[in-house]
Parts: C-alpha cells; sequence; structure tokens
C-alpha cells in the first residue's frame, strides 16, 4: 500500500485476494464504525481499498467516497466486483498521496482497513501528517493493526503505542481502542481498532494565518497581499501547484500575477497601501514605469492562459519581474516563524521576454517558485470563503489609517469596492454561437442532463457548476442543456453524483464536438482545465477532465455545502 518499491500482483495473485476480501462481509467487519461514522452524509477517503469492499458498504450507508488503490490489477479486480460502483476510484498511495491531494478535497472520515503495517517505519511520521492534513476539523481516521504481521508479504510490525505518540505529535488524539477477531478464521491473527479523532484542524494552519492576519507588524499592506494572493491562487488556480515534500510549490508567476490583479484597482484610485505612499505609482517596490505602462488592461485581463497584445507585453512581462522581485524581498522574507525561518521559501529567476505573450503554466513557472507549506496550503483551499473576507477587513483597516495619517479622506465603499476580487462577466455567448453552429451543420447536439435533441430555440448554456456560488465561465463548465430543464428546474444547484455521473459521456462528447476541433480554443480548454481543476497532468485526455470535474464537484458539495439537483427527475418526466 505505500510508495516504496513492491512487486506488483499479477492478474491471478490480484483475483486471488479480491476472492478472499469479498468473502469477508463488509458490514460485519466494520461493525464496530457504525456509531462512529458521521450522522450524515460525509465525504470518506478510504486508503488501500483492495477489491473495492468497503468503499461500496461506505457508499450503500449514503456517504461520497473516493477509493485510493496503487496496485492496478487490484483496481481492475475493484471494477469488476462493483460494475455499478458510486464511489471514486483513483490510483495512489502512502505516504505521499499525491494524487488525493492534488484533487483538492477535504475528508470527514479516513480508513485504512488493514493497511499500516505496508507501511514502512521511516515513512510513518509523513504518511500521518498527510493523513492528517486532508482531514477536516473534527474529522477522524480508523485503523485496524494487525498482529503478528507477515514479513514475508511486505509488512511491518505496527503497535497501538506508535499510533497514541503520532497522533499527539500531529493535534490529535486516540479516541477509541478496541480488539477484534480475524473474519478469516485465521486463530493465531488479531486485529486492533483504534480510531484517531483530529479536535481542530490539527496543522497549526489556522493561527498561523490568524497571527499574520491579526497580530503580525505590518508596514505596508504586503504580508496581507501576499497571504491573500496564495489563498487566491489555492482557490482559483490549483492546477498550477506542484507538491514537493512537506511544500506545495506555486510559480513564482502566478502569485505576481494575482499580485497585480489585487493591486492594479487600488493604485489606479490613488488608495494608500503604506503610511507614506500618497500617489498609486510611487513608493512601492513594485510599482514601477512597467506598471503604469500597462494601459486599459483590466485585473481581469490578467487571467491565468490569458493572451497579452503585442503592444503590452513588454510592460506585463516587466511588471511581472518588478512584481516577484517585491514578493521575494518584502513579504516573503518576513513572514517567518518564531526562529526566523520563511514561511513561504522563494527561489527566484529572471525569464527572457518572448516573442508572443501568453500566461501559460510554463511561462509563469518560468520566474521561479514560491513554495507554501503543505498544511498552509491545504488550510487556505478547505478556508478560503472564510479566510478571504477576514484579510479584506483588515487590509482595509490598514488602508483607512494609512489615509488618516497622511489626513487624507476616503469613502469606505468605494476602498471596499475596489478590494473586490474581479471575476470575468457571465457571458455565455461565444459557447452559445458554437452550439448553434453544430446545430446548423446538421450535427446532433443533445442536452447534457436529460438527453434529449436540442433546437436552436429550447438551447440554453449552462453552469455545470453554478455561477451564483462559484463563478467560472471556463469552457469546460459551459454545456448545452434544455432551456426548462436549466431554468426551472437545475437553475443555481449543483449536479448531484449520480447526475453527473449519467451525463458523462455526453458532456464528453460535447467537449470535443464544440472546443476540440479547432485549435485555439482547444488551448484555451486546456489551460482553463488545467488551471482550474486540482487533479489533472494534461488535459489531451477528456476522460481525465471530466474525472477532475467529479472530484471538484465533490469539493464543492462538501466544503461550501452548495444544494445539489437530483437531474434523474427532469428525464423522469419526460422534459
Amino acid at each position: 500500500m505505500a510508495d516504496n518499491e513492491r512487486r506488483r500482483l499479477s492478474d491471478l495473485e490480484a483475483r486471488d485476494a479480491a476472492a478472499r476480501y469479498e468473502a469477508v462481509d463488509a458490514g460485519r467487519l466494520n461493525r464496530w464504525l457504525l456509531d462512529l461514522l458521521p450522522n450524515t452524509r460525509a465525504c470518506i477517503l478510504d486508503v488501500g481499498s483492495g477489491s473495492g469492499r468497503d468503499a461500496a458498504w461506505l457508499a450503500a450507508l449514503g456517504h461520497d467516497v473516493v477509493a485510493i488503490e496503487p496496485e492496478p490489477a487490484l483496481r481492475r479486480e475493484s471494477e469488476r466486483h462493483h460494475p455499478d460502483r458510486t464511489y471514486r476510484l483513483l490510483a495512489d498511495s502512502l505516504p505521499s498521496l499525491a494524487a488525493t491531494i492534488r484533487t483538492g478535497l477535504s475528508f470527514d472520515f479516513i480508513l485504512l482497513n488493514a493497511v499500516w503495517m505496508f507501511v514502512a517505519p521511516n515513512q510513518r511520521e509523513r504518511a500521518f501528517r498527510k493523513l492528517v492534513t486532508l482531514l477536516k476539523p473534527g474529522g477522524a481516521i480508523a485503523l485496524t493493526l494487525r498482529g503478528p504481521v507477515d514479513v514475508g508479504r511486505g509488512m511491518h510490525p505496527v503497535s497501538v503505542d506508535e499510533i497514541e505518540k503520532l497522533a499527539r505529535r500531529h493535534g490529535a488524539y486516540v479516541d477509541r481502542t478496541a480488539k477484534g477477531p480475524d473474519f478469516l478464521g485465521r486463530r493465531q491473527i488479531t486485529w486492533e481498532q483504534m480510531l484517531v479523532r483530529v479536535p481542530d484542524d490539527g496543522t497549526g494552519a489556522l493561527p498561523l494565518i490568524r497571527r499574520i492576519v491579526l497580530n503580525d507588524d505590518k508596514s505596508s499592506t504586503y504580508k496581507l497581499a501576499l497571504i491573500r494572493t496564495i489563498s487566491r491562487v489555492a482557490h482559483s488556480a490549483p492546477g498550477y501547484a506542484r507538491e514537493s515534500g512537506d511544500f506545495v510549490d506555486v510559480p513564482l508567476g502566478i502569485v505576481a500575477l494575482f499580485w497585480l490583479r489585487l493591486y492594479l484597482p487600488l493604485l489606479r484610485q490613488d488608495i494608500p497601501q503604506s503610511p507614506t505612499n500618497t500617489v498609486g505609482f510611487h513608493r512601492l517596490g513594485f510599482a514601477k514605469e512597467p506598471l503604469a505602462n500597462l494601459g486599459d488592461l483590466s485585473p481581469i485581463d490578467l487571467r491565468a492562459g490569458g493572451g497579452i497584445g503585442p503592444d503590452d507585453r513588454r510592460a506585463m512581462h516587466g511588471a511581472l519581474r518588478d512584481a516577484c522581485r517585491t514578493i521575494d524581498i518584502m513579504p516573503a522574507t518576513h513572514l517567518t516563524y518564531p526562529d526566523g525561518r520563511r514561511i513561504f521559501p522563494v527561489a527566484r529567476q529572471t525569464p527572457s521576454l518572448p516573442h508572443n505573450l501568453t500566461l501559460t503554466p510554463e511561462y509563469l513557472r518560468a520566474f521561479g517558485t514560491l513554495s507554501v507549506p503543505e498544511h498552509l496550503w491545504r488550510a487556505m483551499q478547505r478556508y478560503a470563503v472564510w479566510i478571504e473576507p477576514a484579510l479584506v477587513e483588515e487590509w482595509l483597516a490598514l488602508t483607512l489609517k494609512y489615509a488618516e495619517r497622511q489626513e487624507r479622506k476616503l469613502h469606505e465603499p468605494a476602498v471596499r469596492a475596489a478590494m473586490q476580487w474581479r471575476e470575468p462577466k457571465r457571458d455565455v455567448e461565444d459557447v452559445r454561437r458554437r452550439a448553434v453552429a453544430l446545430l446548423d451543420d446538421r450535427r446532433k447536439l443533445r442536452c447534457v442532463w436529460t438527453g434529449k435533441p436540442l433546437r436552436a430555440n429550447d438551447l440554453d448554456i449552462d453552469h455545470c457548476f453554478p455561477w451564483s456560488a462559484w463563478p467560472c465561465g471556463d469552457l469546460w463548465n459551459l454545456v448545452p442543456a434544455k432551456r426548462q430543464v436549466n431554468q426551472r428546474q437545475k437553475r443555481d444547484l449543483l449536479p448531484d453524483d449520480r447526475t453527473l455521473r449519467g451525463a458523462e459521456e455526453l458532456i464528453i462528447d460535447w467537449w470535443d464536438a464544440a472546443y476540440c476541433s479547432k485549435p485555439n480554443t482547444l488551448e484555451r480548454f486546456s489551460l482553463e482545465a488545467k488551471a482550474r481543476l486540482p487533479a489533472i497532468e494534461s488535459a489531451d485526455d477528456l476522460e481525465d477532465v471530466f474525472a477532475a470535474v467529479a472530484f471538484q464537484r465533490l469539493r464543492l458539495s462538501h466544503d461550501q455545502q452548495i444544494p445539489e439537483w437530483d437531474g434523474t427527475l427532469a428525464g423522469s418526466r419526460g422534459i
């Protein structure tokens, strides 16, 4: 179950192992968990899921389940034994859990049934830290520990004492321990059942953010701006990040890009950002000639994946370079732990100016990287909707204080408006034209939610994930639907898991027909998917993109509690 080098199971070995697992009734085996599982629909991670037995049981109880299994042959057995599975199956393993982390999901409950003994002792500290990082506050980890272990099968000794020590070191505690029988009838084998619970987020991330926001000395708004910028990247462009040990490496260029998006409206309105600066484009380290020369570019133009015209490319490149330098030598240098270590280490580079400037991941990485502690990155993904308002309020208070020192009168509502993050306007006309063109070309176009044929007079372009809850006009999020379904039923609701699964083939067919046949549109589709969706390395495989969409749906459902829509009702009513 671990990342270390292990011989892969053959298909025959996997089939035999899956048969043994499936021979044990999941309800009987996991009876000890029944009063420990969340009472309402929860997001659950099954680590080392094997044949899918426990994942299927948890899903049947009404939970949203992600099952991870490193063995390809066992994943095939999971699909064979549970062809109608409602759990998500993912290739991943301890201790890194890299693929799971890339989904951006947080979990109420994590299950490790007969898994921990496969994690080498020198990897367990890291593995436990990763598990705690994936938990929501108040979440729990359930483990079963075998005794004695079979060293010949790659197992390592395990103990209750070790888990208790790991829990204490990671801000968690052991809530319950019990002994369980071996359900395969092996008299010499016994099992320890343990539940570890995290009372807070268990990582120290929230107190650290709170200290920076409320208590850190601030001679300018830079510290608040960097925290808000990183939070925005974690929320809006998580696909750009790469795991690196205990850190998440973010392209320094995208940090600078989002930094400029925050500051540009403030500087253009001469809103002070330090006690002494009185004019927007003066006395701030990054506000030099290139930024002033960005002309009519709006903050919305400064978006990941966007193209910069030839008249603005030199100014854009220079503004990013200046922002990267300021971020490195100012807030990233002065945001430190008590021992003086940087919270956000920076490795800065100076790329050359490209002939054609598009804000691609490759270009933005060429400026270097900013490393975010993994637990802090996870907290920012999970709590962005609560962190950002606190940052804005503190930033507003600082700005008003600076203005008072300068004997300037600011109109608070105008300052607050300038501080709001700007999203592109809700606009589906271009995508609608693509849909109508397909109809004009006598191509069949179907409502992704009902499968019914569409005509131009009953066509709506629907935001798969509702704009009102999560403003996103990316191509992958815009799908054709019957007007009556979209406006009377789905409206501002999130499609539930079953509805999204049922629409998979139609959504992929739509992406292929509408976007993938034109190189320019395909490039935009790919850039947007890789930036916004957290679980894909490449957007070339549309099935991988859809899997990432499904994980994002799960994140929105559990982290933002967006109300859901059962789209099967639309089909049953013949709409």
